[in-house]
């Protein structure tokens, strides 16, 4: 079997040789690997040509104020750290309830936590005060480092045995202060070897269809399974990388954390609130960004800007969580001359299916097989079919990336068996081996007894000028059973009128076979979403048929037959 640095090192010569990556490439299989230590701090913390380079490098658009990290600053901040962690009574297989934003503490003690054998669980700083108890409690957390801003929510969560830490200076009455580690010596000698199958991660799905999954990962799982992530990112060593993601989300140790750093490049994170693509576009510009990533939502508002008058010095473009609509690729390669390279994973893998760099790009499909994944697409009898769920064929190699599975609350693993993982999404594929995104399986519905796929009705509404962002969901309906209704989010300027109703029922239509069309809208100022930016239809479902109001804000409903009668 090959080293971590060998197979790193062979997905970068062939980074634009799709079929030769494929055929060649092997996964790592070490039986110990700690790769804060093995790689962070043995390469790129080491290495002549990369100690000083910046490793992190965050810039706060509001204050102006920019932190940087080279990579032996974080190696030697993180040993601290680390030291620090055990002095507070963690061990090797405890947990740690990271609730913190983009800001370098949370960098270091990933890498520190690493370090200890401690298992982190990220969130993100919106939780409420009763979903943080959830994660206290199933994640049966010893630590919890967060901010000033989480003290109040964390009030009423249980003391005993549980370790309450702050990033500022001067923690509240029972927390203690990180600022305090980095009195403690540079130097960190492990207490063991780390096994590569040891735990590192849980972390909670995004629960868009039911309650959140603990997904457990492994040492190997996400930073070996993160050279997926790399290759269809397409980053090189002194990249650029800027990623826009939350803590908190799995994408963030995708590509703000792994991926970057398996590749020796730059993480670059920019902080705003609220979102102004402009000025997002200034730091693309000023901080010569060279590989981009970003979901749906920053895509489609960033295409609301004079692209085109931004000098990017943009190598790679890369759309993630759910897939793009092809009017948002279509604007951004007329200004830039990229293509948006659509990428396909999950909190439970890293990337499975992408477009790499250098292959052609189909329309509308989400690309290939990774490297090191072997995709199929099975019905529910497990057959293969154009037309089904995305599933990793594991009888010949488990791929790194792959969960360990999901764990209950006495830790116990489910969710993985000896043959096949499946995913729960569907997508078609083609006759040279392409996938093209259909849906969530719960999302895909009948209307007259045909199939329909919210993701493809979508992607004809969001063309339209009136239309920021859209779903589809069945609606109850006494002769069709069900009919496609849209939730639409207006573009700027954009009235929620009776004739803007009439204009985008009108477009639709046009290039909607008849049994796809739209027969419902409605215009609300709001879009239920996950944490990660994802649409929650479901929540739209049960406004449908429960008549659950408080589950989005309601708006003005128009009907097919109302408007183009």
């Amino acid at each position: 079997m090959p080293t971590f640095h060998q197979s790193r090192d062979f997905l970068l010569t062939h980074r634009t040789d799709y079929d030769a990556a494929v055929a060649g490439f092997r996964w790592p299989d070490a039986v110990a690997f700690n790769w804060a230590i093995d790689w962070f701090d043995a390469e790129l913390a080491r290495a002549a040509d990369s100690r000083d380079r910046t490793a992190l490098w965050i810039v706060d658009v509001a204050s102006g104020r920019e932190t940087t990290r080279s990579f032996g600053e974080l190696a030697r901040r993180s040993n601290q750290i680390a030291n620090w962690l055990w002095a507070q009574g963690l061990g090797r297989g405890d947990h740690l309830l990271l609730v913190l934003n983009n800001v370098a503490p949370l960098w270091e003690i990933m890498l520190a936590a690493m370090k200890v054998g401690v298992v982190v669980i990220p969130a993100t700083t919106l939780l409420t005060a009763e979903e943080l108890a959830d994660r206290v409690e199933r994640g049966r957390a010893r630590m919890i480092v967060t901010d000033q801003d989480q003290v109040d929510k964390c009030a009423a969560l249980p003391r005993d045995g549980v370790v309450f830490v702050t990033i500022g200076e001067t923690p509240a009455a029972g927390w203690r202060s990180l600022a305090d580690a980095y009195a403690c010596p540079a130097e960190f000698m492990p207490d063991g070897p780390t096994a590569a199958d040891d735990p590192l991660l849980l972390y909670f799905t995004s629960g868009t269809t039911a309650k959140p999954k603990l997904v457990r990962h492994s040492h190997r799982s996400y930073p070996v399974g993160a050279l997926s992530t790399m290759y269809w990112l397409g980053l090189r060593p002194g990249d650029v990388h800027l990623n826009i993601s939350s803590p908190g989300w799995a994408k963030h140790a995708w590509s703000t954390f792994f991926a970057p750093w398996n590749a020796g490049a730059t993480v670059l994170i920019v902080n705003q609130a609220p979102f102004n693509a402009k000025a997002l576009l200034g730091v693309l510009e000023r901080c010569a960004v060279t590989t981009f990533c970003a979901p749906p939502t920053v895509w489609r508002l960033l295409i609301q800007e004079d692209l085109a008058a931004c000098k990017v010095a943009l190598r790679e473009v890369c759309g993630a969580g759910e897939p793009l609509n092809p009017e948002v690729i279509n604007k951004v390669h007329e200004a830039w001359g990229l293509t948006i390279r659509d990428g396909y994973g999950q909190t439970e893998t890293t990337a499975q299916i992408a477009n790499s760099p250098g292959q052609k790009v189909k329309p509308g499909a989400m690309g290939r097989p990774m490297p090191g994944y072997r995709v199929r697409v099975l019905d529910a009898q497990g057959m293969p079919t154009d037309e089904g769920e995305i599933c990793l064929d594991l009888n010949e190699e488990r791929p790194a990336g792959l969960m360990q599975g999901y764990a209950d609350a006495a830790g116990n693993l489910t969710g993985i068996n000896d043959k096949v993982y499946r995913t729960g999404d569907v997508a078609q594929l083609d006759a040279d081996g392409y996938l093209t995104f259909v849906g969530r399986a719960d999302d895909v519905f009948k209307s007259s007894d045909y199939r329909i796929s919210p993701f493809e009705l979508e992607s004809v509404l969001i063309e339209h000028d009136a239309v920021a962002e859209a779903a589809i969901v069945p609606s109850p309906d006494e002769i069709r059973l069900s009919v496609p209704k849209a939730y639409i989010l207006l573009a700027g300027g954009a009235a929620p009128s009776r004739e803007t109703a009439q204009s985008i029922l009108k477009y639709t239509n046009q290039r909607l076979a008849p049994f796809k069309r739209i027969r419902r809208l409605e215009f609300v100022k709001e879009l239920p979403k996950t944490i990660s930016g994802k649409i929650r239809r479901n929540q739209l479902r049960r406004v449908e048929y429960e008549g659950a109001a408080a589950d989005v804000t309601r708006g003005v409903e128009f009907h097919e037959k109302d408007v183009l009668s």
